[in-house]
């Protein structure tokens, strides 16, 4: 993983009104990453694509076939990591995110992109240490919810339920985390889960998609699977594209090591991935 220099970053003495982030807590892929984000944003604000969802089916259909990589946030600190070259499947949503927010917002500049990262993957829209990022998805939702990011819509599917789980899967394991081996950060995010103790959320069984639900979920909503895992409450993110009454997962794929769209429908990919039980759908507010 490639790190400008702090001098060289500096040169780019505009960026430090936009981010909350300093410029020397930028960390690229590499020097071309900003000029690609660029061409990405140019190309979103000539599509004539208008509205959120819209916006998000574009990009995603822009990066099918990058490369799937997991762990590139990761590090000896926190950086706020700008890497569109490689994606898992919550860099992949997140850099969606972004893309969509700066074209919205009428911009075309990576600096207004990483502003955007940073506001929809750190807490409060602000890089800190390793606990300020938003590891759990139902905490990714609950901040960009409060902060007007986002809307969660499974409650209005027909057929959605409310299930409570206690949400501590990172504490649990905490040897699966180099970063919480410091103690200090350990009760830090251990102190944030104690937010998410019986935690109420909605879901839509995956068994129960079917034509009449799919009326309500539209393609570039972005998707959750919900995971019967112990302590966790998400595995796996993605976003529909839907296609008539049949909806499909597009998402960074693990098997299939890149961004890609499924083939067969969504409730067939879920029934094939044994540890979703479920889905909660979420859309990027205009």
């Amino acid at each position: 993983m490639k790190r400008y220099t702090i001098a060289l970053i500096m040169t780019i003495c505009s960026t430090a009104a936009l981010l909350a982030a300093a410029p020397q807590d930028l960390r690229f892929h590499c020097e071309s990453d900003t000029a690609k984000i660029n061409e990405l944003l140019t190309k979103g604000s000539k599509s004539g694509k208008q509205s959120p969802n819209a916006l998000v089916e574009f990009y995603a259909n822009e990066l099918l076939g990058t490369p799937y990589v997991a762990h590139t946030l990761e590090g000896e600190r926190e950086w706020l990591t700008i890497n569109i070259d490689q994606l898992d499947c919550t860099t992949f949503v997140e850099t969606l995110y972004a893309l969509t927010r700066t074209t919205l917002d009428g911009r075309t500049s990576w600096r207004d992109y990483a502003r955007n990262l940073e506001s929809v993957r750190y807490r409060d829209g602000l890089l800190g240490d390793y606990s300020s990022r938003l590891h759990y998805i139902s905490d990714w939702i609950a901040n960009n919810s409060h902060r007007g990011n986002i809307r969660e819509i499974t409650s209005e599917i027909d057929g959605a339920r409310y299930d409570v789980k206690t949400i501590d899967y990172m504490s649990r394991h905490r040897d699966s985390y180099p970063q919480l081996a410091d103690s200090a950060m350990f009760a830090k995010v251990k102190n944030f889960e104690i937010g998410y103790r019986m935690h109420r959320y909605p879901y839509l069984k995956k068994e129960w998609l079917d034509a009449k639900k799919a009326k309500t979920i539209k393609s570039g909503d972005i998707v959750a699977l919900v995971t019967k895992t112990e302590g966790l409450d998400v595995s796996h993110m993605g976003i529909i594209i839907k296609s008539g009454d049949k909806l499909h997962l597009l998402h960074a794929s693990s098997t299939d090591k890149k961004v890609t769209l499924e083939k067969d429908e969504l409730k067939e990919t879920l029934r094939r991935i044994r540890s979703c039980t479920a889905i909660r759908v979420i859309r990027i507010i205009e």
